[in-house]
């Protein structure tokens, strides 16, 4: 549907002519004055409203204003005979994008309504942009409900107004990045760049380069200047993740960044200033490695203002079915595949896994599960490792928190693992066993936890 303009202006010729030569790219209307203007923008909504200055009765400055006012803000430029520097403030005060002198030239018009209308879609877009991006990293959209779980949303809220560095510490797979982003996002400069870093995997030659950036031949391969991840971060935040895995040299400027704000790029002795929240993580003991002298002490320190740490997978195993819920709906919609259902044996099993590979692991196996197009997973369809079962050996069971094993226990684990070995039919169970299946069935009934189907 092409753009709507609004020529206001009360010398019919030019009103006239101006809508002539708009008309085969723009749906056009036309107001001898403001008055009819504002009847026109009431009723219908425009792209561009282009009006004269001086008219009889209210000027074009009322038909911006009136414009202004409106849902959706149409682009306004201003027409005026009496171009001066006054006249262009003013109307650019009221809202008007820009201005032209008459007679307009039609070139210079098409090109004016072009680009603002280029620029306003921008706007558009990138709009939408945030707005998605503050519903996905609200707090809100957070899954789970334990108390290990909101002890860090807690923490997140307080930080994230603040310009306080954050060091967040965690197991791989805990959702490191998604915390940062979500600091972020939630603090003042949501609308600035959010710059991951990922140290680990960039080599250590090109770290600091990637960091703070180099000149033209400021080393063998640097053919013109490039700025580095801390200049791109102005005015917004700095993600280093693998903190700990940065060399001597590129924690000595980090160090002075923190302490000045301030660093050169490599090549140059002219310091540059930057307007960047660093948000760092690690999932190594920095305090250990400050001790050992293989980090620096002062910049753990810098670094330590405000710690995060964020709990594995295994200290919050009642958020595992929310989890396991929301990620296997998320990849059969991406997959425009129904959504697998976990029986409640499943789900228990899963709660008990130690989920070493933490979230990640979590969601790389709600995505096979959808790929292999798995309508009902039972327990005994998980993998041994998921049951305490090593694939070909003996049953290592859940722990209880009891040692030794009672003999009870002992029992359990193995009518466990001859259930899960037999794929949950209780006659090879009960053979494995070396038992009847009616002595099976008994003791099913006194633990109907064991009961994984068949």
């Amino acid at each position: 549907m092409p753009a709507s303009i609004l020529v206001v202006d009360d010398e019919k010729n030019t009103r006239e002519g101006l809508a002539a030569a708009l008309e085969p790219d723009y749906e056009v209307f036309q107001a001898a004055d403001a008055e009819e203007a504002f009847r026109l923008l009431d009723a219908e909504s425009f792209t561009v409203v282009l009006t004269d200055l001086r008219m009889a009765g209210k000027s074009g400055l009322k038909v911006i204003e009136k414009a202004m006012q409106m849902p959706y803000k149409p682009v306004c430029i201003m027409m005026t005979a009496y171009g001066n520097v006054e006249t262009a403030v003013e109307a650019m005060r009221r809202g008007a994008y820009d201005f032209l002198t008459k007679p307009v030239s039609l070139e210079k018009l098409e090109i004016l309504i072009r680009r603002a209308l280029q620029e306003r879609q921008m706007v558009k877009e990138n709009t939408e942009l945030h707005q998605r991006l503050d519903q996905h990293f609200g707090f809100q959209n957070i899954i789970g409900h334990s108390k290990a779980l909101l002890d860090v949303l807690e923490q997140v809220k307080q930080v994230a107004t603040s310009r306080a560095s954050v060091l967040l510490e965690g197991e791989t797979g805990t959702g490191k990045e998604l915390v940062a982003q979500m600091i972020h996002q939630n603090s003042p400069r949501a609308r600035g760049p959010f710059i991951p870093v990922h140290a680990a995997a960039i080599p250590a030659s090109l770290l600091e380069s990637e960091l703070f950036g180099h000149e033209k031949g400021a080393f063998t391969g640097a053919t013109e200047r490039r700025i580095g991840r801390f200049e791109a971060a102005d005015g917004g935040t700095l993600f280093l993740d693998e903190v700990g895995e940065l060399d001597a040299s590129t924690q000595v400027k980090l160090l002075r960044f923190l302490e000045s704000r301030t660093f050169e790029r490599l090549g140059s002795l002219k310091p540059i200033q930057v307007d960047v929240r660093l948000v760092c993580a690690t999932h190594r003991d920095l305090t250990a490695m400050a001790a050992k002298g293989t980090f620096r002490e002062d910049l753990y320190y810098r670094l330590h203002v405000v710690p995060i740490r964020l709990p594995p997978l295994r200290e919050r195993a009642e958020d595992v079915p929310l989890l396991l819920d929301h990620y296997l709906k998320q990849f059969a919609q991406e997959n425009e595949v129904p959504v697998p259902q976990l029986a409640p044996g499943a789900v228990a099993a899963l709660q008990r896994y130690a989920w070493p590979g933490n979230i990640r692991e979590l969601r790389n196996f709600c995505e096979n599960a959808v790929v292999l197009k798995r309508a009902t997973i039972k327990e005994y369809d998980l993998d041994a490792k998921f049951l305490g079962v090593p694939a070909g050996g003996a049953a290592t069971g859940v722990d209880t928190g009891r040692s030794p094993l009672s003999k009870e226990d002992n029992e359990k684990k193995l009518f466990r693992q001859a259930l899960v070995e037999a794929r949950g039919n209780r006659t090879q169970a009960a053979k494995l066993l070396g038992i009847s299946r009616r002595t099976l069935h008994r003791k099913l009934v006194e633990w109907p936890e064991l009961d994984v189907g068949g």
